[in-house]
This record gives C-alpha cells, sequence and structure tokens, in this order.
C-alpha cells in the first residue's frame, strides 16, 4: 500500500505533464497553491530548449523544480496549520532550495557555454 502512494511513471515529466491542473477552479487555499506552484514548474520546464550536455539541463531543469518545492513550502506555512514537523520540514526545504537554486545558478553561469 504505501508504495503505491510513492508508484510514478517511468519518467518524471510525464508525472507532472499529465496532471489536470484545471481543477485548481474549484480548490482554495494552499490546495489551489500546491496545484498552481506545479502548473508554473511544468510550464517552465516544459518550455526549456535542451542542450544536449546533461549537467547543464540538469541544473536549468532543478531550478523550477527547487522553485516548486519552495512555493509549496511557503504554502503550507502560509495555511495556518500549525503542524510543527511540517512546519519545521517546510522552513528546511525554503533554506535549502534556496541555496541549491543560488549554487545551480552560478554553476550555470559557469558551466553553460
Amino acid at each position: 500500500m504505501i508504495a503505491a502512494a510513492f508508484a510514478m511513471p517511468a519518467t518524471g515529466q510525464e508525472a507532472h505533464g499529465s496532471t489536470d491542473h484545471s481543477a485548481t477552479e474549484s480548490m482554495n487555499g494552499a490546495s489551489k497553491d500546491y496545484m498552481e506552484a506545479m502548473k508554473k514548474m511544468d510550464e517552465e520546464m516544459g518550455g526549456m530548449e535542451m542542450s544536449g550536455k546533461p549537467g547543464v539541463d540538469f541544473a536549468m531543469m532543478m531550478i523550477p523544480h527547487h522553485q516548486s518545492a519552495i512555493d509549496m513550502a511557503k504554502a503550507y506555512l502560509a495555511s495556518g496549520e500549525n503542524d510543527p514537523e511540517l512546519a519545521k520540514l517546510s522552513n528546511e526545504i525554503i533554506a535549502a532550495q534556496e541555496d541549491e537554486i543560488a549554487f545551480l545558478k552560478g554553476w550555470l553561469e559557469k558551466n553553460a557555454n
């Protein structure tokens, strides 16, 4: 049962690309914010032109992926639900992902040519 909750298609892009984001119209609060973060990530990643360089492509794709995690963590914190474990995790995600985005942007500046 737990394995089924984490089962994903063979490619990550299919997992996000097939999500019906039109359902957000009937949502509110954090749930809508989570779906909007996913939609934004899908649009950014789907519109990227791949360079053919694995490292460059990885770094480019990870930036919107990490930003989506930050957006979702911030949405959780703004939701008003105050689970201390999830709040701690959300804050850790924000800090870690912001640092990783800064690293990836710097790496791309040096290596994307």
